[in-house]
């Protein structure tokens, strides 16, 4: 949750207008991170005075609040300055002003901080600085960071050699939890120091001149001096402060060939999107790197080697087009994201399937094909709309591999501490890659010895990292909170898994050609739903923008479809709804039917279409009219029922079809309830918080 943005300029001349613009546009980027408040910070006009801006509401609330500043000159240029933002979700105290980020270490502002995640021992952190004196101002967590900075800066006074990043490193060290976190301070003027653990964070580069290397070495530190002794009778904490000890001298890729500083500029944010207006020269942050930023130089430090972390940390350029992240001719972002499904399902099967020879070939699990083979049970663990792309694909897996799958919600199935053995393989679903409750999930299952493979749309997230193998979905940039192409993408990339995994089984090679043709002809199927949007919105319109509830049935290939769509119209347009299999209706789902409940029935001509009939029969004789989803050409439906007619395919890929429906009429009830389709109340897209 919350998006962190900042920017910081050394040799570039650059007026406190156009700095704080950069970092409320970045912010913008951000906002389907958060978007309950919203505040920056930036310097003042003499040394030592930095200005904080905080509104509750939106990033243009925060725009409005700037514009009125009359007093201050935006025109003042800095050729080295550093600014930072942050967008909101919030966690701790509700949203106002006083709880809005940056948060201040005192009055004088000497410490500022912004923070995504939670601190989870916020609480003893707090009790230990108000015994010593400290003064909190708001319910945040975040603020006992920026108070423990200021702590060890007094504490430190006379020690001449503390550094910026000595002292964030003494300030992570008593921190648990998840966060990406960025300091900026008085006394460490136009210098940033940026650290993450459990949740994103990366920076953008924006030279005149190429950088000399494509890599920055990492600077390792041991422990040094002890920080004073506690107050007595405060809990114990603050054990000691990490001064480091370098293995290495020189930050090589940001110096000119004659040794010299250069023009630079830097961006830091929780996500691509917010800099890729700027620049697509990027490196991402690893869990415990410790960026810091001065003089045009970046350095990263740890406190110590760790096994299997590499000692450099590349420097990447972005695929993404501005032009991915924009609305186009669309009124929202989950208008555009939906209507990009063609073209994204393909992207995800772009270079992996050979419609020619009907194969399937995933490079990031070909090492590893032989002892998934051999696994004794296959575990999908994720959460939300992903955990559903896993139920809607675990019959499939099933039948091409005979391996039993098992699907788990990340947060139960660490709340029940499920057993995992080594010859398990446990698959993480997360279209950002940083969802904390799939992360967690991923380390105990990798402590116990499981074969983990991540399957995400983020290069450089921490599942794509920290798992064996995976896959890439490649569904290009989402912005909106509703997920809907993650959803087809992530659909396909187990199809085509399970599909690989099979390849060695030769009574299945019917079926998998089979399955690869329904693949080549999906999107001009996509295209043929997305073709009934105006029939769709009437029908959200006249039948169901007044309704309090809606039921949606169906069984088989299309139970998680009936979840992921319940899902959907609730998240966006507030209305209750729920996902029921048809084959429990009997058992208890049948008492909410009556004339006044809308309900939606998924039947198409698949293996259980008798069975699905019946419960249609079932809802029809309690004075039931269902809105049936079904294929084109299906004559045996009453003419007189309200249809929504789809092709039909293959019936292990009718699903995503079925969705489209789903996701459009979620959209059409969201703006005729006149709310925020891109922004639903009480939600952000990456959920970085457990």
């Amino acid at each position: 949750m919350c998006g962190i943005f900042a920017y910081l300029n050394y040799l570039t001349a650059v007026d406190r207008q156009s700095i704080a613009d950069i970092l409320t546009q970045g912010l913008k980027r951000l906002e389907y991170r958060g978007y309950d408040s919203a505040g920056l910070a930036i310097d003042g006009d003499s040394d030592g005075e930095v200005l904080i801006f905080k509104e509750v509401g939106k990033v243009a609330s925060l725009q409005k609040l700037i514009q009125e500043q009359n007093t201050i000159d935006w025109t003042k240029t800095f050729t080295s300055h550093c600014g930072m933002a942050h967008t909101r979700w919030a966690t701790h105290g509700q949203p106002s002003r006083i709880n809005s980020h940056p948060h201040r270490s005192d009055t004088k502002n000497e410490f500022t901080v912004v923070h995504n995640g939670i601190i989870t021992n916020y609480r003893e952190l707090r009790l230990v600085l108000e015994k010593k004196g400290y003064t909190f101002e708001s319910e945040t967590d975040t603020e006992a960071i920026a108070k423990l900075a200021k702590y060890i800066w007094d504490s430190q006074k006379g020690n001449k050699t503390l550094t910026f990043t000595d002292l964030v490193k003494g300030v992570v060290k008593e921190l648990e939890g998840a966060f990406a976190m960025i300091f900026k301070s008085v006394h460490f003027p136009n210098e940033i120091v940026a650290t993450r653990r459990g949740s994103p964070l990366l920076i953008g580069v924006k030279t005149p001149k190429k950088l000399k290397v494509d890599f920055v070495d990492v600077e390792f530190g041991g422990i040094a001096e002890e920080i004073p002794a506690e107050v007595e009778g405060a809990p114990t904490t603050f054990s000691s402060l990490e001064v480091p000890k370098l293995r290495r001298s020189e930050s090589r890729a940001f110096l000119s060939e004659d040794g010299l500083p250069q023009q630079i500029e830097y961006f830091l944010a929780s996500d691509p999107s917010a800099v890729v207006e700027h620049t697509k020269t990027v490196l991402y942050l690893l869990d415990d790197d410790i960026a810091n930023i001065r003089e045009g130089e970046l350095r990263i430090h740890r406190l110590r080697r760790d096994d299997g972390i590499s000692s450099i940390r590349s420097i990447q350029t972005l695929e993404i087009e501005l032009a991915e992240i924009m609305k186009g001719s669309f009124d929202h972002f989950m208008q555009k994201e939906i209507y990009e499904q063609p073209e994204s399902v393909v992207n995800t099967m772009r270079g992996r399937v050979n419609f020619d020879t009907h194969k399937v070939t995933l490079g990031g699990l070909k090492t590893y094909l032989p002892t998934i083979r051999r696994c004794r049970r296959i575990v999908f663990i994720a959460c939300g709309t992903s955990y559903h792309s896993a139920l809607a694909t675990r019959a499939i897996f099933e039948e091409l591999t005979e391996i039993p799958v098992s699907t788990e919600l990340a947060s139960d199935f660490l709340d029940r501490k499920t057993p995992i053995f080594r010859d398990d393989v446990c698959v993480f679903i997360s279209q950002s890659g940083e969802t904390a409750d799939t992360i967690l999930a991923m380390r105990y299952c990798l402590e116990r010895g499981a074969l983990c493979v991540g399957v995400t749309n983020t290069v450089g997230s921490s599942i794509s990292r920290e798992s064996h193998c995976g896959v890439h979905i490649n569904a290009g940039p989402e912005i909106g909170v509703a997920s809907t192409k993650a959803y087809t993408s992530q659909f396909i990339a187990l199809v085509m898994i399970a599909i690989q995994l099979s390849e060695d089984r030769t009574s299945m090679t019917d079926r998998r050609n089979e399955i690869i043709d329904g693949l080549h002809a999906l999107p001009g199927h996509i295209k043929e739903v997305l073709a009934i949007d105006q029939e769709l919105q009437r029908l959200a319109r006249d039948v169901l923008h007044k309704e309090k509830s809606l039921l949606i049935m169906g069984r088989g290939f299309q139970h998680a479809t009936c979840l992921e769509g319940a899902l959907k119209i609730k998240e966006v347009s507030y209305m209750h709804s729920e996902g029921i299999l048809a084959g429990e209706l009997k058992h208890g789902p049948l008492a909410l039917v009556d004339e006044n409940m809308p309900v939606i029935l998924i039947m198409t001509r698949d293996s259980l279409y008798p069975k699905v009939r019946s419960a249609l029969e079932q809802v029809t004789a309690r004075k039931g009219q269902p809105i049936i989803i079904c294929n084109k050409g299906d004559d045996a439906i009453n003419a007189e029922s309200k249809t929504i007619r789809i092709p039909q395919t293959v019936d292990c890929l009718q699903g995503l079809l079925t969705i489209v429906p789903l996701q459009l009429l979620s959209y059409h009830l969201a703006c005729l309830a006149g709310v925020d389709v891109d922004f639903p109340r009480n939600l952000a897209k990456s959920v970085t918080v457990e």
